[in-house]
């Protein structure tokens, strides 16, 4: 027999033999993955298919149309996690971890369209984190160990079964997660598994953060240095006069939305399980904020910290170098009965950027943080605000200064009522002032040029009434016009503890007027 048929035989020889081992290891290894998947399976969930598909070539795994149920499911109810998958591809697995080990080893899973859905008992969406890594994370790892998740246009849905109503909903998911390390080291973190790259796209989101709000996305998609959201609203879940009645105490009620964010360069994670979280730059189109106020039920006499003290207090390292909000409005209501309707502070065309935005946690030096507004105020007047504060400084010093032009006064008629006990007509052609404050006082100077003014004083003890008397000498005394000339006053003002900033700024504006005017 000559050398090539040798050859040839030999060759044919080997690739029945390689024919018939594929054979044999398909047969095999179709009845081992039952044996994995059900018998051998020790989750706290049943699996079950409708075909499966093994491939020792390509060392490929098609699975189509599983259904995970919870073992211990109460008959004529649901709790617990539920999924349909439409299929599921694992790739490149190994061979010898799926015939020893029973652990179907591989490069890659590829999820298409999972459905799935969670019943489970209380309203909040999380109880205890531990349970992500003990009943998603861990389960999985027993089963399948991969290096890449690809998962397509999937669905999650989180059900109260107090309330029978959706706390979470999140449509179209496209995930995709490389490099990923599960060991019991990575389980014991605070975030279980380790990963090289990801990237997520959600098309929409539906969470109820409470009985009180909800949120809406638009869309999200995000990478490990950016993040965007698209169409984000926060919106109260009760009119405002059912709101008001479960608060025991005074608080806002907000209502936010925003047509876009963008994140750049952002870098998150835990270091020395600590979470912390860094960016480039944050910027805000459109962002739309309504804040209202019932004065209804008590006040909150808790103390209310400054914005030094907040960020100085954040227990974990937080910097975003550039925050800009465009193109946006703010509105502040405020509501001492519902038969009068509330007093209206509106500030459009909204405009402001923030530098050196950082917590003070770590840090012994850091810059000033710097804030610039501008926006119209009350609809027609130009309003410039210059705002900064070391985060560091303990004694949560500030400096706020700004200008409104050509202003209507009239249009402040429910704010300064209650603060000065007066209101005003004519026109403030350019108010300035110039603040230094801290935790404890507020000093400074403001300035203001005017036309047209008439005031009108009200009763300490009634203060719908007009003390006309009062009045008609105050109108006597002023100037109706400041002619070229401002006036101006000196202001110094002691911090009422449990309000907030901006009622501290109120009132030394306030303070300034009256010194001006009054």
């Amino acid at each position: 027999m000559s050398i090539y048929k040798k050859i040839a035989i030999g060759v044919i020889s080997v690739f029945f033999f390689v024919i018939l081992v594929n054979i044999g290891l398909n047969y095999w290894i179709k009845k081992q993955l039952p044996i994995i998947i059900n018998e051998k399976n020790k989750t706290e969930y049943n699996i079950q298919y409708e075909k499966i598909e093994v491939s020792l070539l390509s060392r490929n795994i098609n699975a189509t149309t599983l259904l995970v149920s919870p073992k211990n499911q109460p008959k004529d109810s649901k709790n617990g996690l539920f999924s349909k998958i439409e299929s599921i591809t694992i790739k490149h697995f190994n061979i010898w971890d799926l015939a020893f080990n029973d652990v179907i080893q591989a490069e890659s899973i590829i999820i298409n369209k999972p459905r799935v859905i969670l019943y489970k008992k209380g309203e909040k969406l999380i109880n205890d984190s531990k349970s992500i890594k003990k009943e998603i994370v861990e389960p999985f790892r027993k089963i399948v160990s991969v290096s890449n998740i690809y998962l397509n246009d999937g669905t999650v849905d989180v059900v109260s079964l107090d309330t029978e109503k959706p706390i979470l909903s999140v449509k179209k998911i496209i995930l995709k997660l490389e490099g990923i390390l599960i060991t019991d080291a990575t389980l014991d973190q605070k975030i279980p598994i380790q990963y090289k790259s990801y990237a997520l796209v959600i098309d929409s989101i539906f969470y109820r953060e409470s009985a009180f709000y909800h949120m809406n996305i638009g869309k999200i998609s995000t990478e490990k240095n950016f993040l965007k959201i698209n169409n984000f609203s926060y919106i109260p879940q009760l009119s405002r006069k059912e709101f008001v009645k479960y608060l025991a105490k005074e608080k806002d009620i907000n209502t936010l939305k925003f047509d876009s964010a963008h994140v750049e360069k952002m870098d998150w994670g835990f270091k020395n399980d600590r979470f912390y979280f860094k960016a480039n730059s944050l910027i805000v189109n459109h962002f739309d904020a309504n804040i209202y106020r019932g004065k209804m039920p008590k006040d909150d006499l808790s103390k209310k910290y400054l914005y030094n003290h907040l960020l100085r207090n954040i227990k974990f390292p937080l910097q975003i170098d550039t925050i800009q909000i465009l193109k946006s409005k703010l509105v502040y209501e405020e509501e001492k009965e519902f038969e009068k309707g509330p007093g209206i502070l509106n500030f459009d065309r909204f405009n402001m950027q923030v530098t050196n935005l950082k917590s003070g946690f770590g840090l012994k030096k850091m810059k000033d943080v710097k804030i610039k507004v501008n926006c119209i105020f009350m609809k027609n007047s130009p309003l410039d605000v210059i705002w900064s504060f070391n985060v560091l400084d303990k004694k949560d010093s500030f400096h706020i200064q700004g200008t409104i032009s050509n202003f209507d006064v009239a249009a402040m008629g429910r704010f300064s009522k209650p603060y000065m006990n007066a209101s005003f007509t004519g026109v403030f052609n350019k108010y300035r002032f110039n603040f230094y404050g801290n935790d404890n006082i507020a000093k400074g100077n403001a300035s203001l040029d005017y036309d047209d003014l008439k005031v009108k004083l009200y009763k300490k003890k009634n203060p719908e009434k007009e003390a006309k008397l009062k009045s008609a000498i105050v109108n006597l005394l002023i100037k109706d016009d400041s002619k070229d000339k401002p006036k101006t006053a000196d202001v110094e003002l002691e911090r009422i503890q449990e309000k907030s900033f901006y009622n501290f700024l109120w009132r030394s504006i306030a303070e300034s007027l009256k010194k001006i005017l009054i």
